[in-house]
């Protein structure tokens, strides 16, 4: 493969700290990389070297002569006064942008639901970062350097630039090099993957479960690595051998290592242990939500929505920007009142939420972590061990050292991470975590999860994230925008095909609705144009075809509002019965799965119905 783009002993150091020490690294035709690490240890400097943005304190920077580069940087420089058209496609003429299917594309994946003339100052901090990477996309460019692209991205913006990256280039041409927390990203578009640690940069092959794989074997044949870390990265692979199979097909990693290294490696929950603590805490009732409605100026968000939580359930919450998810989070919390319905909480319930608005902590101005932990309780019961707060601390990556840093100088991920453990300080039953993975790196994120598999209470999650839905949920909801919440069993993809076919029976709806506005007007040819119309509005079904195509939709809804009703019932029972009695927990168990399969199926061939009716 070519050589496109390197780095030859560069080092470079800032006042306080030294980031890179002869490094020597390369970008070859066909490269993907991934480049992960803690914040702060130059992810983004990487890429700004590499850019030629800031120069090495020494060392160079070689590339292939014409060589071009694009770089999406986490301060979007684009024009406030200029328009969306003028940023994405400056002066070139409709007919030529709008004739290139790479640009049609792009407009499509990332700008379809915003005016094309509206002004760039007039949007939202995510609205100008979505411009800001469809300007790059559009450029045809041998590199494509990309620091947290996935910013502001719902699961079906992430899934398309997955998609699109991935098909950007021929097989073996261009290159790309990504930043990025999402570890389901990294897995689908990601072949190498680089680890910027300590001044110096170390390479794996593969995507993050490769990663993953290989850094614990570096670790473990090193010995290099603490005993709790290595913990953590077994407790990370063993979940990641346990998943899907496309996990793990895709790296080249030994097989045999990795199963002889996670062979005694337990479930990542005891979930009938968990189970059992959290209904001794909650007891049988947590969150009812029945018949909910709201609507607020003459816009329906929520319509008719029935929600059951019990103790030790973890469920992830996923829908469209605007669909109502932090609304129904809020009216779950009584912070806002139903238009119709109600909210009832089990008595003891105790619900903390993790905002996305860090500066919750500027109250705390002029205190230093140490202090502000010293408040809390001497000691917390995690995993059936006593931890005191300051080892929570420690293991969510604060070093001693940085007990005695002022909360104003931490950054956007240390305020995350302090943010989350206040909540725990705090022993709540039930933990609300809306976009939790914002500003934490991928080794954080890690900790924190395996600090959810031992908690023993209620977990409602909203998060854009795929790979940490999948991880410390067990249930999924999707709100669709047309007001009704859907329970997911086959999971984010589920979600991403049911937006499919919405988005394509919106489409078709809109060309049925022009095509009956056409027919309707009179036509000069007369009769013969009026027979020619009603021939061209003809469905492709035949009247016997469609009529038995709509009674077996409406069958097919009928069965899953049953199975919804003997979900909820078994729900109950489940909760209600003996958590000592382990057998007739298993036996309910799979009755659940039964239902599962049974769900799965009716909603597979109500898809496939439903696309019969849209053709």
């Amino acid at each position: 493969m070519a050589h496109l783009l390197g780095a030859e002993s560069i080092s470079l150091e800032f006042p306080t700290k030294k980031v890179f020490d002869q490094i020597t690294i390369g970008v070859n035709e066909g490269d993907r990389i991934g480049i992960v690490g803690r914040n702060g240890d130059g992810k983004s400097t990487l890429l700004k070297l590499l850019n030629r943005r800031i120069e090495p304190d020494s060392g160079r920077i070689t590339n292939r002569n014409d060589l071009t580069i694009g770089l999406l940087d986490q301060a979007d420089q684009i024009d406030p006064h200029e328009t969306i058209a003028q940023s994405v496609v400056g002066d070139t003429p409709e007919h030529e942008w709008a004739g290139n299917p790479k640009v049609r594309d792009v407009i499509g994946g990332l700008l379809n639901d915003l005016d094309w003339n509206q002004q760039i100052g007039s949007l939202s901090g995510g609205q100008r970062r979505r411009v800001a990477l469809a300007k790059l996309l559009v450029q045809d460019l041998d590199i494509l350097m990309l620091d947290e692209p996935t910013n502001h991205l719902d699961i079906e913006g992430v899934a398309w630039l997955a998609k699109h990256l991935k098909t950007r280039w021929p097989a073996n041409s261009g290159g790309l090099l990504v930043v990025t927390h999402d570890r389901w990203f990294l897995d689908e578009v990601c072949n190498l993957t680089w680890e910027v640690h300590d001044g110096i940069i170390e390479p794996f092959e593969g995507g993050y479960a490769a990663y993953i794989l290989q850094r614990n074997e570096r670790d473990r044949s090193a010995a290099a690595s603490e005993a709790r870390r290595q913990n953590l990265m077994r407790k990370e692979l063993a979940w990641l051998r346990r998943g899907a199979p496309a996990r793990t097909s895709k790296p080249k990693f030994r097989l045999d290592a990795a199963a002889e290294l996670i062979a005694n490696e337990p479930p990542p929950r005891d979930s009938v242990s968990l189970s059992k603590l959290a209904t001794a805490r909650l007891g049988k009732d947590v969150i009812d939500v029945e018949g909910l409605s709201y609507s607020v100026d003459g816009k329906t968000l929520l319509t008719d929505v029935t929600w059951r939580l019990g103790p030790g359930d973890r469920v992830g919450l996923v829908g469209v920007n605007g669909a109502g998810k932090t609304t129904l989070l809020r009216l779950v919390q009584g912070l806002i009142e139903p238009t119709g319905g109600r909210v009832k909480l089990g008595k003891t319930v105790n619900i903390a939420t993790l905002s996305q608005d860090v500066r919750e902590l500027d109250e705390f101005h002029g205190e230093r972590i140490y202090e502000l932990i010293g408040r809390e309780k001497s000691f917390m019961q995690v995993d059936k061990k006593e931890v005191s707060p300051t080892q929570l601390v420690e293991q969510l990556g604060f070093t001693q050292s940085q007990l005695q840093t002022p909360i104003e100088e931490l950054s956007g991920g240390q305020r995350r991470r302090l943010q989350f453990l206040r909540l725990l300080f705090g022993e709540p039953n039930v933990l609300i975590l809306d976009e939790p993975t914002n500003d934490l790196d991928t080794d954080i994120l890690a900790a924190m999860e395996d600090l959810l598999d031992s908690w023993p209470g209620t977990l409602i999650v909203v998060s854009h994230d795929r790979y940490l839905l999948e991880r410390v949920t067990d249930q999924q909801y999707a709100l669709l925008g047309d007001g009704h919440l859907r329970h997911l069993p086959g999971g984010v993809d589920q979600y991403l095909e049911l937006r499919r076919h919405s988005l394509s029976a919106q489409s078709t709806n809109r060309n049925s609705a022009k095509t009956a506005e056409s027919h309707s007007r009179p036509h000069e040819s007369g009769a013969s144009g009026s027979v020619s119309a009603g021939q061209n509005a003809k469905p492709k079904l035949s009247g016997a075809a469609l009529r038995d195509a709509e009674k077996n939709l409406g069958r097919i809804e009928r069965a899953l509002e049953k199975l919804a009703i003997e979900e909820t019932a078994l729900h109950q029972q489940m909760a209600a019965h003996d958590q000592s009695d382990y057998a007739a927990l298993a036996k309910l168990a799979e009755k659940q799965s039964e239902l599962n399969t049974k769900r799965d199926q009716l909603e597979f061939e109500w898809l496939e119905t439903s696309e019969h009716l849209a053709d």
